[in-house]
């Protein structure tokens, strides 16, 4: 009988327990559901007003002669300078003449690395420490390999090949490598008697900037032909399929062009941004390049049905743009940087207690942060208006502690907030 009492004894404990705990999330409920505290970090932030394009890049490009049939290889990579006279592409007969080619360069790579082995070898090192630098070469190619950077990698792997060259060398003696660049020698010479008459060059009658596309473009879209360029015209442009060429083109000159349809107004607004701006707008193509591009708006062509040509002159990263044609850009007009924070953060008014104990009311544009456990109103200006943010700044003429300023907590939402008032 006594062990049933024990038993009920427990029961109720545990009950007055649960109980206990569930009317102190009750009570933390009711008072966080009558006065919910909800805060935010204010942080800096920049919008960009922007005029959306869509238009041409335009070069003064001359397409390369095509040299007919044979295997074509290009000795030129996108983008790259290229002198009057100097070698485009080559020309090979057929495969086999390829292949000879491929032979050709790889002998002449491991001449040139006998020859840089043998002139480290006449320093004095030992074998041993010979050694020790083919290790440390080996864990560095290996840690480039691993992590990807194969570009990095290719320092490290010729360092490498010419190190084991070397040791091979102290081994056997100046004589043999000798030897062996007498064997590879006559085999050059011999390569090099068999490839001729099977290989041309193609040559830049200019200097210029190398591209191996061609779109047709090339010959109806020139920097003359912008000035008389309508907006009909632009918008109907059509690339001139005969104009083909498997060796590429040459882009001449330092300067390029962007040309886009836009409204008349847009086409104003832009001349008075770059009169405000020193004569220079940026300009960001949407895909292609990664940055801002200064440009100098040098047209806006008669109106027709109330657009315009607007013509765009850069000369600044042409090297990457050698492949873009048809590109969407933007045109930024003007940056606004702010302390940004939820729209429902602004309040109208600022209320705080008088002597009395009384809360009263002044009209002021402001936001409680809270400071402490403390709620401080501070006065501020919107100086941008998003869909669910503003930016906005201090207002003038306040001490340090009314200043608003990035990383504060920002109250969205609070009942009866009032400057001053201790929030739990």
């Amino acid at each position: 009988m006594k062990k049933k009492q024990t038993g009920i004894g427990t029961k109720l404990l545990m009950a007055a327990l649960f109980l206990g705990v569930a009317a102190y999330f009750g009570i933390e409920a009711v008072r966080y559901l009558d006065d919910p505290l909800g805060v935010t970090l204010a942080y800096r932030y920049e919008v960009e007003r922007t005029v959306d394009l869509s238009g041409f890049l335009v070069r003064e490009e001359r397409v390369l002669p095509d040299e007919g049939n044979g295997l074509l290889r290009l000795q030129r990579s996108e983008g790259e300078r290229v002198a009057a006279g100097g070698v485009v592409a080559s020309v090979y007969a057929d495969q086999a003449s390829l292949d000879r080619q491929a032979e050709i360069e790889s002998l002449e790579s491991r001449v040139e690395q006998l020859q840089y082995a043998q002139d480290l070898a006449l320093a004095a090192e030992t074998t041993r420490k010979l050694d020790a630098q083919i290790t440390q070469n080996l864990l560095e190619y290996r840690r480039f390999l691993a992590a990807g950077r194969l570009y990095d990698a290719e320092s490290p792997a010729l360092e490498l090949r010419a190190l084991v060259l070397k040791r091979d060398y102290s081994d056997t003696g100046n004589g043999d490598v000798s030897l062996q660049l007498q064997e590879l020698g006559a085999q050059l010479l011999a390569l090099r008697s068999q490839a001729e008459g099977s290989v041309r060059t193609i040559t830049a009658p200019e200097a210029g900037l190398y591209s191996a596309e061609v779109d047709g473009y090339e010959t109806v879209l020139t920097p003359a032909s912008l000035e008389e360029l309508t907006p009909s015209a632009l918008s109907s442009l059509t690339a001139d399929q005969a104009v083909s060429s498997r060796t590429g083109k040459l882009v001449l000159g330092d300067e390029w062009y962007y040309a886009a349809v836009l409204s008349a107004q847009d086409a104003a607004l832009l001349q008075t941004r770059q009169a405000e701006n020193g004569g220079t707008l940026l300009l960001r193509f949407s895909q292609g390049v990664d940055r801002n591009l200064p440009v100098t708006l040098v047209s806006a062509g008669h109106q027709e049905n109330g657009r315009v040509v607007a013509v765009f002159r850069g000369s600044a990263y042409l090297r990457e743009l050698t492949l873009l044609r048809r590109q969407r850009a933007q045109i930024i007009t003007e940056t606004i940087g702010g302390i940004r924070v939820p729209r429902e953060c602004l309040r109208a008014e600022r209320a705080y207690l008088d002597e009395n104990g009384r809360t009263v009311t002044e009209e002021r544009t402001g936001i409680y942060c809270l400071v402490g456990r403390e709620a401080r109103f501070k006065p501020v200006e919107v100086i941008y208006s998003g869909d669910s943010f503003l930016l906005v700044a201090p207002a003038p003429d306040l001490d340090a502690t009314r200043v608003i300023r990035p990383g504060e907590q920002v109250i969205v939402a609070a009942r009866g907030l009032f400057d001053g008032k201790v929030l739990a």
